[in-house]
Parts: structure tokens; C-alpha cells; sequence
């Protein structure tokens, strides 16, 4: 690349994933030599970009966090990703950070090329919001972006959780990751007081602060990945009344409408897979149930057997006599 200010860029867009670069992978990226690239990282940090070299086999150059944000450089899907996260954002999906994110869209929108301004507009016209409505309560940024941060560089935190009864307590956990599900925010952590993994749901968590202690890295039981344990946790940790059934559908027809809320799936073969569910109410359960769009039976516990058959009693009698009216005249065109 015989361009410097061209090249320059294309640099510092690499430099711009999180990864440590070696010399000679730049130099084959951008068609120079080792002892041009070495130059040009000199002119990076001359305009105040914090570039860090290390050295050894496994050493390279990485972009470091500064005392003020150097400008990013995004490539077109980049652009239109976060255009559409920030519209998105601006909804509401997390508490108190709507005012930000319109603020950010519209300092992003107006350096947006024509050709991805037109793509951005087209795909939020195309996408039409449901009128908001009552919902999970939503977590709080700061908390999210706390425990995201502790995540990455295995730092304990402490913080006070409030448990589903009320309960208050006062906790020190390594996060491990954080999951969404049926939206809500979870926190899967290894607490550290009871020397276990447990799932937090964050917008039960206040006060928190990390210790600057740093933990090991250490993996789920199992080798499990973190929405998996979530799920699990969600299914067999959120109630103490368990229940199992058969759905008569391949589990990949199921997971398209069953939520984490629900229950996880286990495949049992090519026609039918099983939902493992719980609650703290065997009424709150079978009402859970009837939710479910297809066929199934109820494995256990045989107490749940009565409390859906009571549902399917009032749902017969109510069609019972039932007699369709005339239909309403539709209104005219306009």
C-alpha cells in the first residue's frame, strides 16, 4: 500500500480489534515491510493514539485504552450495526440510557456516507416497534457495564442482591459472563461465600463495586457455556415444583417458541424433544404451560395433571355453546 495516509488508516482499523497484532502479520496485511510498519506505529502514538508492543514469540501490537477516545474507524456493516443497536437502545431496552443513545445516532448519522444513511433509514422504517408496555424491570447501564468490565479482567466485585422474597444479602462473586434471556440481564458468577456458581439477575443487583482483586480463570462445571448454564439455572433454579414434558415437535421447531422464561429443551429424537420447567406454584406452572403453541404431555409430577385438567374444563365450557355473531362490517377504505 504506497499511500501513507491510506496505509495509515488501514492500520490503525486493525489496530481497532481487540487482539494483539504481530509485526509480521501487519506488514502482510498491508504490503510493506516490518521496518515500515514499526514507523508508522511511531506515527500513531505521535498523534496520540496509545499503541502498546510487546515482545517475544507471542508478542505484538495492541491498541490500548488512553485519556481521551481517539476516533473509530467502522466499515459499513460496523456503521449500520450500531446505527440500528443505538435505535434500538433508544427504545428503552435498558433503563436510562435513552438520551444517550439518540445522542450518539445523531452525531453518528450525520458523518454516515449517503449510501449507508439510506441503508440505516430503510431497515428502521422497515422495522415497526410494539407500543411499550409492562415489562421485566429493566437493569441499570452503570451495573451492566460494571460487571461487563469484571467479566473481561476477572475482577471480584461486591455488591448487595435482593433474592425474589426480599431477602437482602451482601455478595462477593468473579463474573463470569453475562446473558439476556426473555428480556431480562442475568450475571453468571462464581461466588465466592458459598464457593459455587450461581446466576444474578442484575437489576437485582445495587451497589456494587469491583474490590481490584483478580480471581483465576476458571470454566463452568461441565464444560458448559454460559447461556447454557443460565438456561439451566432459569429452568431448575427459578422454582422449586420441577416439572417434565414431552413436546411433539423437533426440539429446533420448540426453540423457536419456547423462551428461556419456559424452560430448557433436551432433544429425545428426530420427532419429539422434552422441556424442563419449574415454578414456585403448581397453578402458576400449568398456566405456563398452556402458553405452548403444539402438542404435548406432561411427564411430571402427577400434581400438575389435575391443575391442567381444571384449565381445559373452563377453556371446553367456555366454546361450549358458543355461537359465532355476524361479523363486524370493515371499515371503509379511506
Amino acid at each position: 500500500m504506497r499511500d501513507p495516509s491510506a496505509r495509515l488508516l488501514r492500520l490503525l482499523s486493525l489496530l481497532q480489534t481487540p487482539r494483539e497484532w504481530p509485526g509480521a502479520e501487519l506488514a502482510g496485511r498491508l504490503g510493506v515491510t516490518a521496518r515500515t510498519v514499526r514507523r508508522d506505529i511511531d506515527r500513531l502514538r505521535e498523534l496520540g493514539y496509545p499503541v502498546r508492543a510487546t515482545r517475544g514469540s507471542t508478542g505484538g501490537y495492541r491498541l490500548t485504552a488512553g485519556t481521551a477516545m481517539p476516533p473509530l474507524l467502522l466499515d459499513d456493516d460496523e456503521a449500520t450495526a450500531i446505527a440500528i443497536g443505538l435505535r434500538t437502545a433508544a427504545a428503552g431496552a435498558v433503563t436510562g440510557i435513552e438520551d444517550a443513545s439518540l445522542r450518539a445516532l445523531a452525531k453518528l448519522e450525520q458523518v454516515l456516507p449517503h449510501r449507508l444513511r439510506h441503508r440505516v433509514a430503510a431497515l428502521s422504517e422497515a422495522a415497526v416497534p410494539l407500543p411499550p408496555q409492562d415489562g421485566p424491570p429493566a437493569a441499570d447501564p452503570a451495573v451492566l457495564a460494571l460487571l461487563a468490565a469484571a467479566c473481561v479482567t476477572r475482577e471480584k466485585v461486591r455488591f448487595a442482591y435482593t433474592a425474589a422474597g426480599g431477602h437482602r444479602t451482601r455478595r462477593l462473586a468473579q463474573p463470569h459472563r453475562l446473558v439476556t434471556a426473555a428480556r431480562r440481564w442475568y450475571l453468571v458468577a462464581y461466588d465466592e461465600d458459598r464457593a459455587d456458581w450461581r446466576t444474578f439477575r442484575a437489576d437485582r443487583i445495587t451497589e456494587p463495586y469491583a474490590t481490584g482483586m483478580r480471581g483465576p480463570e476458571r470454566r463452568l462445571p461441565g464444560g458448559a457455556d454460559a447461556a447454557a448454564w443460565a438456561m439451566d439455572a432459569l429452568a431448575g433454579g427459578s422454582g422449586t415444583i420441577r416439572a417434565r414434558l414431552l413436546l411433539h415437535v423437533p426440539a429446533e421447531e420448540a426453540a423457536e417458541h419456547v423462551t428461556a422464561w419456559q424452560g430448557v429443551l433436551e432433544p429425545v429424537d428426530r420427532r419429539t424433544c422434552r422441556l424442563h420447567t419449574a415454578s414456585d406454584s403448581l397453578r402458576f406452572l400449568a398456566h405456563r404451560i398452556t402458553l405452548l403453541p403444539f402438542e404435548y404431555t406432561l411427564l411430571d409430577p402427577p400434581e400438575l395433571a389435575g391443575h391442567l385438567a381444571a384449565i381445559a374444563r373452563r377453556a371446553a365450557g367456555a366454546v361450549r355453546d358458543f355461537t359465532p355473531g355476524p361479523r363486524a362490517p370493515e371499515a371503509p377504505a379511506p
